[in-house]
């Protein structure tokens, strides 16, 4: 029986073999006496484009903001490739090679969209990041309007100038809170691009969004997020099966 025992080996988990990129476990957040995070548990491999999924309210960009410790009171457990993050500052956080596009864009407005672009440092310390040129050759709608005011580029150029200003600085993880909220479909359809080039790159990105038609063709795996903690999470190769789920979750 031994024999027979040793030579069916079990399978090996693939998800566990996988390099982790982020690892959050036992995550709580709070704004003030707002307790946002529940408990909260996910990880994300090198190289995987991950979706959060959830309606309003349900704690997706505030687990975005508790990563890059945006929020007030953290509890729990935060690993950026290896390295526990909870208790550090967000300068620290950043410098472990993440990169943060909020939904407000933070756009200067007294920069053009040049010197938005040079304005960030380096945060990794073995990747400088894109260059002018190179993102220029990403985003051609920025290389137009290089010399113009910040905000005085249209809501999709200024989501496009969002996502360049993070990938000069070396950050290799991305978060991306809603970029295509808003935005004119050729624009979705300019950064959906983006997403695939930058995935073929070898970059990693958590994307919270609302638009399933957006994210559903872009991501490996999806979770799904309520009342702050994570209710589902599956496969791309899942999602049809997981339908009738995400009606109910999400009224899709």
């Amino acid at each position: 029986m031994s024999a027979v025992r040793e030579h069916d080996s079990p399978v090996v988990d693939k998800e566990k073999t996988m390099e982790k990129a982020l690892e959050i476990s036992n995550l709580h957040a709070w704004y003030g006496e707002s307790h946002i995070l529940h408990d909260l548990n996910f990880s994300v491999n090198k190289g995987e484009v991950v979706t959060l999924l959830g309606r309003n309210g349900a704690g997706r960009t505030t687990t975005l903001r508790a990563i890059m410790g945006l929020t007030g009171a953290r509890k729990g457990s935060i690993k950026v490739n290896g390295v526990e993050a909870i208790n550090l500052p967000t300068y620290r956080i950043a410098h472990l090679g993440i990169g943060y596009c909020p939904e407000e864009r933070g756009i200067f407005s007294s920069l053009s969209a040049e010197e938005n672009l040079l304005l960030p440092p380096q945060v990794s310390k073995t990747d400088k990041g894109m260059s002018i040129e190179e993102i220029y050759d990403m985003f051609p709608n920025l290389a137009e309007r290089r010399s113009s005011q910040g905000t005085r580029l249209s809501g999709g150029e200024q989501q496009m100038l969002a996502v360049a200003r993070i990938l000069r600085t070396g950050a290799r993880l991305l978060l991306l809170d809603e970029i295509s909220e808003g935005l004119a479909p050729v624009i979705v359809q300019a950064l959906a691009r983006m997403i695939r080039s930058l995935k073929d790159k070898g970059y990693t990105i958590v994307m919270v969004e609302q638009n399933f038609r957006f994210a559903a063709p872009l991501a490996d795996r999806f979770y799904v997020v309520e009342h702050g903690q994570i209710v589902e999470n599956f496969a791309a190769s899942q999602l049809q099966a997981k339908m009738p789920v995400l009606n109910e979750l999400l009224g899709i």
